[in-house]
């Protein structure tokens, strides 16, 4: 649960980059669709890292 943040986080650049490498990706479907769903998953990731993270003082 502590790295569930850092895996969406990875999971966004790591579409970011099959999108950019794989030439079939972009032949598939619109390469906007690639685009917009990793960086749903990166900001997803980043405010569930900071929430899980948090400590109450």
């Amino acid at each position: 649960m502590k790295n569930l943040g850092l895996i969406l986080i990875i999971l966004g650049a790591l579409l970011l980059v099959l999108c950019a490498l794989v030439p079939f990706m972009a032949d598939l479907a619109d390469q906007n669709w690639y685009t917009w769903g990793s960086v749903v998953l990166i900001i997803v990731g980043l405010i569930t890292h900071i929430f899980v993270n948090k400590k109450v003082v």
